[in-house]
């Protein structure tokens, strides 16, 4: 395979796959006849949910108990409370979190920037995590004491918010929301305390409830258009999603110990980590353009005398690779969902470890990508010399290879073997050059998703013009002098033999392709490409001067 056709069919496959990236669906969720309808979370009832232990002396529902258990959950709006930490800003009650704000993430680059807001409850960007319990009448939780409004001091580490539920029966519920600082993590704790004379019977229920995140159109290669958008939950099946439009698919009904619940959106996610140790059922819900994620359970028999003790962590921010890793819940960093493939998200893992190791050394995101392209260069350094050194043997060996096609003129299968010939004789690899350029593909596309999913780039600076690495160039400079590079490359390799005046046309026309099509992909990409064309150009020029300084004249 001659470079120039290799070159051809790489472009082309480039172009195909994002093509692929920009109307391709997700793979196709179960089918609806391996499920029944999706449980309407108003109405459904948990049919069996594993007894869980439990250190408090409470007594879990069998499973076949979890029927004639109530499905109604306290989720009714109780006296709202602020919380501010140093990172978030929280209006919450008894039981939904209804409003949340990352202080530390912008919405927009501009200094002004109203900060982002993940939780909302206004109808338009409806998004609340909401947790109450079965048999508690739908009495709201009330704040217990008279403060109202919570600010982490400085030089402290935490905030825990009160709040109480008692029932006519004498059964109480406590629970504390804890705040900690630094942290996008919500402890909710519960306490069931049963002062009462007859059993309670009880499940906790946590959900997630949204309508679909709102994506801003920037162009045809706007990264969030390509970021999952939907529920992800993580059960002994490994990790599974679904997006928005898929719902209707089927119902999920799946018994979990030791997993998770989320929605997803570009950069950031919601989830609620059940305590692992408990056993929940997760199940989906569509209702009114809403749609809802939840864990039910674990359900509890309290015995009169007796309490039950449950726990949550709800996670509410960004896609902090180390932080996520800090919570130590399996399956947990599958949310940064670098791509649906579980090679390419592996892949793409280990290129933001490599990134991440070069900005702590650098301190800048940009330098750390020219820093992952040298790295990349140096391990492939073998494969490329190879390529670049066949690239100018067959340059200099130009002035025999048209005259051989001359000699054989129409007669294709002649003039192949004549090549071949040539080839060999010279010990000139036709195909030296197909490795480095088809492994570069895999790579190239991991870089785009890594770069597109992690929020650690999201508004990082490079130099001077480019305020955004996640972002397009915004004065397409850096895709210009891609276009550039691009020529120049193609001028230094070698005239394909028996191309027809078609391809060539094509070829000519491939680095303007190219300026147009990485004129809307995040600069850090471009980036990424210059540099390694950059270096790929410098090497290539190297190599023809080395092996190519005088054309071999034909012979005779």
């Amino acid at each position: 395979m001659n470079q120039t056709r290799l070159f051809l069919i790489f472009a082309w496959l480039m172009v195909a796959t994002l093509l692929w990236m920009e109307w391709g669906k997700e793979k196709a969720a179960p089918a609806a006849s391996q499920a029944t309808a999706v449980v309407d979370s108003a109405a459904g009832v948990p049919t069996a949910i594993s007894p869980a232990p439990s250190a408090t002396g409470a007594i879990p529902v069998a499973p076949g108990n979890m029927a004639a258990a109530p499905s109604v959950v306290s989720n009714s709006r109780g006296e709202a409370v602020t919380v501010d930490t140093d990172v978030l800003h929280v209006v919450l009650d008894g039981g939904e979190l209804r409003q949340a704000d990352l202080l530390r993430y912008p919405a927009l680059a501009a200094a002004d920037s109203e900060p982002v807001r993940l939780l909302a409850d206004d109808p338009a960007h409806y998004f609340v995590a909401q947790t109450g319990w079965s048999n508690a009448d739908r009495v709201a939780f009330q704040p217990e004491g008279a403060q109202r409004a919570y600010t982490l001091a400085d030089g402290g580490r935490e905030i825990a918010v009160p709040f109480v539920w008692t029932g006519a029966n004498g059964v109480s519920i406590r629970r504390h929301y804890v705040f900690q600082r630094g942290s996008y993590v919500v402890q909710v704790r519960d306490e069931v305390r049963n002062a009462g004379i007859a059993p309670w019977t009880g499940y906790v229920t946590r959900s997630l409830t949204r309508v679909p995140h709102v994506i801003a159109s920037s162009g045809p290669m706007n990264a969030e258009k390509y970021s999952f958008q939907g529920a992800a939950w993580f059960s002994q099946d490994g990790y599974e999603k679904r997006k928005y439009d898929d719902y209707a698919d089927g119902a999920l009904d799946k018994q979990v110990t030791g997993g998770w619940v989320g929605m997803l959106q570009h950069h950031f996610f919601t989830a609620w980590i059940p305590q692992q140790d408990q056993a929940a059922l997760y199940a989906l819900n569509q209702q009114g353009g809403r749609y809802t994620i939840e864990a039910r359970g674990p359900a509890f028999n309290v015995p009169a005398g007796g309490k039950a003790e449950t726990s949550a962590r709800l996670w509410v921010g960004p896609k902090l690779v180390k932080q996520i890793e800090a919570q130590q819940v399996k399956g947990l960093d599958r949310a940064v969902d670098f791509s649906s493939y579980g090679w390419a998200a592996t892949l793409a893992g280990w290129l933001f470890w490599v990134l991440e190791k070069l900005h702590g050394l650098l301190g800048n995101w940009g330098f750390a990508i020219v820093g992952l392209v040298v790295l990349i260069k140096a391990l492939m350094y073998p494969l490329s010399a190879a390529q670049y050194k066949s690239m100018a043997k067959m340059r200099k060996f130009q002035p025999r290879i048209k005259q051989l096609q001359e000699r054989y003129g129409d007669d294709k299968q002649k003039l192949q073997m004549a090549m071949m010939e040539l080839y060999k004789k010279e010990k000139i690899n036709p195909v030296g050059g197909c490795l480095p350029i088809l492994v570069q593909m895999p790579v190239f596309l991991c870089l785009y998703w890594m770069l597109s999913e992690s929020v650690e780039l999201r508004h990082a600076p490079w130099i001077g013009w480019i305020t955004d690495l996640t972002a397009r160039d915004p004065y397409f400079i850096l895709p210009a002098i891609n276009l550039a590079v691009m020529w120049f490359t193609q001028k230094l390799a070698p005239q394909a033999p028996g191309m027809d005046p078609m391809q060539q046309k094509m070829m000519q026309y491939m680095p303007v392709v190219f300026g147009v099509l990485f004129a809307f992909m995040p600069a850090g990409l471009v980036l990424y490409w210059i540099t390694n064309g950059g270096l790929g150009l410098l090497q290539q020029w190297w190599m023809t001067r080395r092996y190519a300084e005088e054309p071999v004249k034909a012979t005779a």
